[in-house]
Order: structure tokens, then C-alpha cells, then sequence
């Protein structure tokens, strides 16, 4: 199997291809507000480093987020087409599963037993997931972030993340990791129990990861998504969207409701 992984659902754009052999090629640049200029080469990149073609990929997967909405929609766009255009399904994984498995992988499964995984939504919120997982087999990747996962739908602002970190935190300690950690540090560093060392080391999901994650994932014998099918998880109206609604121009009643 070769496996292309896409990654630009927070500032980080990037691409990762893993073969069969374990070999791994990974790009990253920070996008900024750049996700659709930056994508297409690191895709180009990670090809040219493993020496192969996109027609070799066999395999497919992107961060379907949560996160920011402009790289979100470049990153599955870009898997659409792909999949579109390579006859191949796509498997979509969550940015806050790429985060807490990065997190394990980084920190090992004493460290990372209980994790916390907190993407910066802007406008003063994020998007969060706390995971347990148990040792033995979590060193190796055996436990499936989605199998321990305590999602959190909503976006939360500051003082609900400081919350929450909080009450987890109560029950051990907490590594947390993740760019809306990162933003938010001074708030939840005076938090006991609340493990912010590695903040600014797994701050963004890592294409690597993402790679790794998903090759588990299909031998486990995971589904992934027709291409048509595959739709970015934003979990609120995009900016825009809101932004326009909020500017839209009073129009006044009807005649006859007129006082």
C-alpha cells in the first residue's frame, strides 16, 4: 500500500506518503492564510521524495478537521479530487484524533495515559477532546484515539476549556496538547495536574501522524469514503457565512404591518 496523507486543517499545510516497506516522506509549511498555495507542492514533494507518482497512491487520507475553515476546505477539496481522479475512496480522520495520537507518540503511554486535545477555533474558541488510554498496547498504536475519545461538540471559549481541563485534570494528569492549548496557556498553566509541556511540541496535527494513524486504521479494516461523499467537519457556520448575515441591510415590513 501507498499511502498519501493531506494535512491543513490548522496553520501547518502538509503531506506525508508512507509505502508498505514503513518508509515515510513528510513536507510541512506554515500556511497562514496560504493553505491552497502551500498543499499542492507538498503533495508534489513527498511524491518526488519517495520517488513515486500519484498515480502509485493506492490509498487516501485527510484531517477532515475540526479547524479552520479555509484549510479544511482546501485539504478536502484537494482529497476529493484526488480520490476523484485516482478511482480511490478516502478516509477521513478527526484533527483532535491526529493530535492525541501524535501526543502518544511523542510523549509514550505513561505520560500520555490521559490526553487532551484542543485545536484553536479563533474568534476566541476551540475545539477540544480528552482520550484515556490504557497501557500495554497504547505504546505501539494498538488503542485507537476514537475508541477512548470524549468528545466535546461545541466550541468552547477560555474559561470553559479552563473548566474542563480542570475536572479532568482531578482525575490525574492531563498531558495537553494542541495549538488552542498553546493560545491559551497562561489560562490553563496554573491548573493542577494540567501537563502543558509538550503544548507547543504537538501543536498541530502532523501529516506523519495522520499517515501513521490511518494505515492502522484500514488494516483494522476501517471503511474509508467515497470521494463524493466526504465532507469537512466544521461544527459551526463559516465566517463568512455569519459575517454576511450580520451585515445584511434591515429590510423593513410589509406594507401592511407597518404601525
Amino acid at each position: 500500500m501507498t499511502l498519501l496523507a493531506i494535512e491543513s486543517a490548522t496553520d501547518l499545510v502538509g503531506a506525508a506518503l508512507l509505502r508498505d516497506d514503513g518508509a515515510l516522506a513528510e513536507r510541512t509549511h506554515v500556511g497562514g492564510r496560504a493553505h491552497a498555495e502551500l498543499l499542492a507542492p507538498a503533495v508534489e514533494e513527498v511524491c518526488a521524495l519517495s520517488g513515486c507518482t500519484l498515480a502509485e497512491v493506492d490509498a487516501l487520507t485527510v484531517d477532515v478537521g475540526p479547524g479552520l475553515f479555509t484549510g479544511l476546505r482546501v485539504g478536502v477539496a484537494t482529497a476529493k479530487a484526488l480520490g476523484q481522479s485516482l478511482g480511490l475512496a478516502v478516509l477521513g480522520v478527526t484533527s483532535l484524533d491526529i493530535l492525541a495520537a501524535g501526543a502518544l507518540e511523542v510523549a509514550g503511554p505513561e505520560r500520555a495515559a490521559r490526553v487532551l486535545a484542543v485545536v484553536d477555533a479563533r474568534r476566541r474558541e476551540v475545539f477540544a477532546a480528552a482520550y484515556g488510554f490504557a497501557g500495554g498496547d497504547a505504546g505501539n498504536g494498538a488503542v485507537d484515539p476514537a475508541d477512548v475519545r470524549r468528545d466535546r461538540a461545541e466550541a468552547l471559549g477560555p474559561d470553559a476549556l479552563a473548566d474542563w481541563t480542570e475536572e479532568l485534570a482531578a482525575g490525574g494528569p492531563v498531558l495537553v496538547v494542541g495549538d488552542g492549548a498553546v493560545r491559551y496557556l497562561e489560562a490553563l498553566a496554573p491548573l493542577p495536574g494540567a501537563d502543558l509541556g509538550l503544548a507547543g511540541v504537538v501543536a498541530a496535527p502532523s501529516p506523519a501522524t495522520l499517515a501513521r494513524l490511518a494505515a492502522r486504521r484500514l488494516a483494522a479494516g476501517v471503511a474509508p469514503t467515497a470521494a463524493v461523499d466526504l465532507v469537512p467537519d466544521y461544527r459551526r457556520h463559516p465566517d463568512a457565512r455569519i459575517n454576511w448575515e450580520e451585515r445584511a441591510p434591515q429590510r423593513p415590513p410589509p406594507a401592511a404591518d407597518r404601525s
